[in-house]
């Protein structure tokens, strides 16, 4: 089902875009999300939703029933990143808060998960204004942790399926690295499943002049990093893919002090059962061994946090919300997706329910910045989620949010007939 029109735009878009630079200037940590939600709580409660704070942490859900129909659920997430934002805006944020090590940390919407709540917002809002055209039930859900790969899940367990209407399809939009104005989405295996681990390396501190008196953890770490490099190199056959990422090591506190142990984060993406497990048993067997090469004093500590799985764009579900997008914005708006390495959580709810998954990319970069980029071969150059100079332009990547959100609603929602 097409919009009728674009009037909403002079209506609605004022005030979205002040949400959104509002949302960049005071990003929150993933379980801090406390002011994005309120922000999210008081849109949907305007726009005539019954709303829920609160759920899983600090999720917010909105419901708009709307007669006999399917369930529509549209989802958001809410959380920012401990990065440093270096990108000139007049909105960019200053914020620092305090991390889950108790230190304190730059934050930043590096992610653009500020788009995404302004965007559903706007969906909402839109969907609301509309109802006399469809029929059935809007899931709003506006999700904490999505960073984690713990919000999804902490939402379910909080009785997101039983405590509300449950969902027929479940609907989801990223902003990425693609011109602004296009989205791009792809059928089955859209982004990488993730996995976690936190490891803890033990050997014999001392000074740092007598190493032969010590069991260097230090060394020790720095060998399983190289190590870990041919897992994906040796390992894993050339028709797959895995990524094994090594983005935190800890270790120490002083140049001539060798320490007693040390700590790596380690994140593993694959797309099938078989090289996950392949990927995670290559992982443990080095750093055990790397730690008993070493003479470690006792084996180390390997502890994988829950996850995310592969997220599947439903094939079917996907081919007719591609042909919804394509007819409103036009087919040549529409590009393919290649696999994306990254994770999403998104996926949990879908398969939680028994229900399919859409899940689909639109872009947050400058048009023309993008094509010349492109015609000059220095894509890589462009600032991607999660850098420090990631943040998308506000139109028409907005109103390609909004809308892109809407239609894909209409057309899963029942069609309201004259009475």
């Amino acid at each position: 089902m097409a919009l009728p029109d674009d009037t909403w735009r002079s209506d609605l878009l004022p005030d979205l875009e002040a949400l959104y630079e509002d949302l960049h200037r005071h990003p929150e940590l993933s379980g801090q999300e406390r002011r994005t939600a309120a922000k999210a709580a008081r849109a949907l409660a305007a726009a005539g939703y019954e709303v829920t704070e609160g759920v899983g942490g600090t999720g917010v859900v909105g419901v708009l029933r709307n007669g006999p129909g399917p369930v529509v659920m549209l989802r958001a997430d809410m959380d920012a990143l401990p990065v440093r934002e270096n990108t000139g805006l007049p909105y960019a944020s200053e914020v620092f808060a305090t991390g889950p090590d108790g230190e304190s940390v730059p934050v930043a919407h590096a992610c653009g998960h500020d788009m995404h709540v302004a965007a559903l917002a706007g969906a909402a809002a839109l969907l609301a204004r509309l109802r006399a055209r469809w029929s059935g039930t809007v899931l709003a859900v506006f999700q904490p942790a999505e960073e984690l790969m713990s919000g999804a899940r902490a939402m379910i367990e909080d009785g997101l399926l039983d405590r509300f209407p449950k969902p027929s399809v479940v609907l989801g939009q990223h902003v990425g690295p693609l011109p602004a104005g296009f989205l791009a989405h792809r059928e089955g295996p859209v982004m990488a499943g993730a996995d976690i681990a936190d490891v803890r390396l033990f050997g014999r501190g001392g000074h740092g002049s007598r190493p032969e008196a010590t069991v260097d953890p230090v060394l020790m770490a720095a060998s399983v990093v190289v190590r870990l490099q041919g897992v994906v190199a040796r390992e894993v056959p050339a028709a797959e893919t895995a990524v094994v990422t090594v983005g935190r090591l800890q270790a120490g506190t002083k140049e001539n002090v060798i320490p007693d142990t040390a700590q790596l984060g380690i994140s593993v993406r694959s797309y099938t059962p078989q090289v996950r497990r392949l990927v995670i048993d290559a992982v443990e067997r080095i750093i055990r061994a790397e730690a008993a090469a070493s003479g470690a004093p006792k084996p180390p500590e390997i502890t994988w946090a829950p996850g995310a799985p592969v997220l599947v764009s439903d094939p079917d579900a996907t081919r007719a919300v591609g042909a919804d997008l394509a007819a409103h914005f036009g087919a040549d708006r529409m590009l393919p997706l290649p696999p994306v390495a990254a994770s999403e959580d998104v996926g949990l709810y879908g398969e939680a329910a028994g229900v399919p998954t859409v899940f689909w990319f639109w872009g947050g970069t400058d048009a023309a910045a993008t094509t010349a980029a492109f015609q000059e071969g220095r894509m890589d150059e462009l600032p991607s989620n999660h850098s420090p100079e990631f943040a998308p332009v506000v139109q028409p990547t907005l109103t390609t949010g909004v809308e892109a959100l809407t239609v894909a609603a209409l057309g899963r929602l029942g069609v309201r007939t004259a009475s």
